[in-house]
């Protein structure tokens, strides 16, 4: 049985736990029009064995090899160990197994790096809010998984709940991921020599003054979310500052315009009851400046003065995909969501709000907010149970 639809109508969150509590086993395709990307996670009995995005792959002999675990004259006895089985149609002929026979890698240490293999992608395509997902039931024997590791989506949920709190953390110095990292200039107060980790010295290699960290991570083949970590500790310490004045243009980075005469235009537009007119306005605020959450507010202001619920759900989950972390942009989901009648994700963004900014001077109001959406849920139930109470001739 086949189990598709769009992710704004079933949250990537909620199509892996479905999977997990009906002990699904098959292949979960990903993809986004957006970001034109695709992932593929593969299921057996509800627990994750594979996954792999399109635009960073992860392969598990390269991995290994990034992660000094094994050396190239393991990786090769290996793969002709696995070629050879394979062609004698013989069990046992996975990549990872073989290392772990011919003694090239522990068990223990397989299991790990496979894990954070799959980690990666999964914790990617938990970021995706828009696009499409099909699941097909397969047999188990059928995913390429180069190892027996069996994952429990229970635990990839929860750690991904952690990320997103971390996420909230690191905000106030890593607001998105286009922003430019460069070299801080040396002063008397910073020592001469630096103490940091290898994954710090990787990143800071990459570091060239043009790059943004997005590029930065698909360099050196590490996650988004690792990589703007280790970003948050560098500039915590002084290593590196950053800056978000210079956008990709082709080959060349060209100065963003300033959104905030398209702002306030739209904001005029929008007091002078004109909501379609500061619409337009915004929109060419978000042109100049993708990165300006000013400009995605306005818009959002302008489609839900317009009563366009739809769209304003779908416009704002632009703006979450370009800047997740903003806590303002959360906040104005949750009231789209509301406007729409989805009292939980209302009160999912909203707390993520207040996970971000507690102190906020609406803070209370969003509180009560999430206390009210909690309360109608109640008696919307109790009145369809009543409701459906009065049909049966209870």
């Amino acid at each position: 049985m086949a189990i598709e639809g769009p992710l704004r109508e079933l949250g990537i969150h909620d199509v892996f736990q479905l999977l997990d509590l009906s002990r699904k086993t098959g292949a979960l395709r990903v993809t986004s029009e957006l970001r034109d990307n695709e992932g593929i996670v593969y299921f057996d009995k509800g627990r994750v064995v594979y996954a792999a995005v399109r635009s960073n792959p992860h392969p598990l002999g390269t991995l290994l090899l990034r992660a000094g675990k094994i050396g190239e004259a393991d990786l090769e006895r290996a793969r002709s160990v696995q070629a050879q089985r394979r062609s004698q149609a013989r069990a046992a002929a996975r990549l990872g197994e073989i290392l772990v026979e011919i003694g090239a890698l522990t068990n223990r240490e397989l299991e790990r790096q496979v894990r954070a293999q799959i980690e990666e992608v999964v914790f990617e395509l938990m970021s995706w809010r828009e696009g499409f997902f099909s699941f097909e039931e397969r047999d188990a024997a059928d995913s390429p998984a180069e190892s027996s590791v069996r994952i429990s989506t229970e635990s990839l949920l929860m750690e991904g709940a952690r990320r997103i709190d971390e996420w909230s953390r690191i905000a106030d110095k890593i607001p998105h991921l286009g922003v430019v990292p460069s070299l801080a200039p040396v002063d008397g107060d910073h020592p001469t020599l630096l103490d940091l980790l290898p994954n710090e010295w990787e990143v800071l290699s990459a570091i060239d003054g043009g790059k943004d960290l997005k590029a930065i991570a698909s360099e050196v083949r590490r996650s988004e979310f690792d990589v703007a970590r280790i970003a948050y500790g560098l500039v915590t310490t002084g290593v590196i500052e950053l800056r978000a004045v210079e956008r990709a243009s082709g080959a060349f980075a060209v100065p963003i315009e300033d959104a905030r005469p398209h702002v306030d235009r739209s904001n005029a537009e929008l007091s002078a009851g004109r909501p379609e007119a500061a619409l337009s306005s915004a929109r060419q605020a978000i042109v100049a400046d993708p990165a300006s959450a000013e400009a995605r507010l306005a818009a959002a202001r302008a489609l839900l003065r317009m009563g366009r619920i739809s769209d304003a759900g779908d416009e704002l989950r632009r703006a979450a995909q370009a800047d997740p972390l903003h806590p303002q942009i959360q906040r104005e989901l949750g009231y789209a969501a509301a406007r729409r009648g989805d009292f939980d994700a209302a009160a999912a963004s909203w707390r993520h709000y207040l996970a971000a900014a507690p102190e906020a001077p609406d803070a209370e109001r969003v509180r009560a907010a999430v206390a009210y959406a909690a309360q109608l849920q109640t008696l919307i139930a109790e009145h369809i149970g009543e409701h459906t109470g009065e049909h049966a001739g209870v």
